[in-house]
């Protein structure tokens, strides 16, 4: 399954977007982050050119200024043929310029050669027709944000998912929705999908404090699938020698990448109540990771907090 990118950065109620994030430039490797994805919330238009076409050339200064005027309400992503031949190969692609119409994952209109500005106007205001179409109902946003949390922590990263969406088509730029979808990404394993969302955040987003759960999440996501031993070995060392905490703290991010949590947090809290002061507190540091990444709303992880305090204060 792939999930539909919140990188809605923009919708009709949302404030105008920087030219850059509304105009950009795309390749085969991102263009389903870049372009299908984020087409499942907002229309996005693909101007297929090249450098050596007079009409794109024509076109190309037209097309940016409709949808610059559009307020981010629909984007442009700009390929240039000669450096992606496969990705016009596979969308038929047969002369320059072509443009794409998607919305929702699918080409809803096309045009080629040079048009006249009211005619792309026409085209860009098709687009954004069929997107406030698919407007849903006012969200009670506070409420769906509790019930996608509780999805997403019962292990049901789908339907998680489908909540996040909703929010962030109603509200662009809600930090909650958006740290909810990255965690969504990891959950089902396309982490390189998490970590475009987190690379591409709108800056309004970026510097939320939340969104530094974001990066824990990636940051553990990319980092705990490595381990070279597998779990009976590292229990084996641990049966070995109780003190081996570094053992139990790459058994506990093993566990993590199995996606068990609770046994994660658990095998660190033992490790902080046999020793809290190894290596400068490391097991309580890993501890607090694991909980930022899964949210502090994590059901899991509030009960890991509470043992927490339970033994730094006892």
């Amino acid at each position: 399954m792939i999930f539909g990118s919140s990188q809605d950065t923009s919708s009709p109620e949302a404030p105008a977007l920087d030219t850059a994030q509304v105009i950009f430039d795309v390749t085969m490797q991102d263009f389903e982050t870049r372009v299908m994805a984020v087409s499942m919330q907002i229309p996005v238009i693909v101007d297929f050119w090249a450098p050596w076409c007079g009409p794109c050339k024509q076109l190309m200064p037209t097309l940016e200024k409709v949808i610059a005027a559009a307020g981010g309400k629909v984007l442009l992503a700009k390929v240039n043929i000669d450096q992606n031949q496969e990705l016009a190969k596979a969308l038929r692609v047969q002369s320059v310029p072509t443009v794409y119409g998607f919305f929702q994952g699918q080409p809803i209109d096309a045009f080629t050669g040079v048009q006249p500005e009211s005619k792309i106007k026409e085209f860009v205001q098709k687009l954004i027709t069929a997107a406030n179409g698919a407007q849903p109902d006012a969200l009670n946003i506070p409420d769906v944000l509790k019930e996608a949390a509780e999805l997403l922590a019962q292990a049901n990263p789908q339907n998680a998912h489908e909540l996040y969406s909703s929010i962030l088509h109603q509200d662009a730029l809600n930090a909650e929705a958006y740290v909810g979808t990255v965690r969504c990404f990891i959950e089902i394993g396309q982490v390189e999908q998490a970590v475009a969302l987190v690379e591409q955040a709108p800056e309004e987003i970026a510097t939320a404090s939340i969104f530094a759960q974001a990066r824990t999440a990636v940051d553990l996501a990319q980092n705990t699938g490595n381990a070279t031993a597998s779990v009976e070995e590292l229990e084996a060392k641990i049966n070995s020698d109780g003190n081996d905490h570094q053992a139990r703290i790459d058994l506990a991010h093993l566990f993590y990448a199995q996606g068990k949590k609770e046994e994660a947090l658990q095998t660190l809290l033992d490790s902080i109540e046999l020793d809290m002061e190894w290596e400068d507190q490391a097991a309580r540091k890993e501890l607090l990771k694991l909980m930022e990444a899964m949210g502090l709303s994590d059901p899991v992880a509030q009960v890991a907090r509470r043992k927490l305090s339970t033994l730094l204060f006892s």
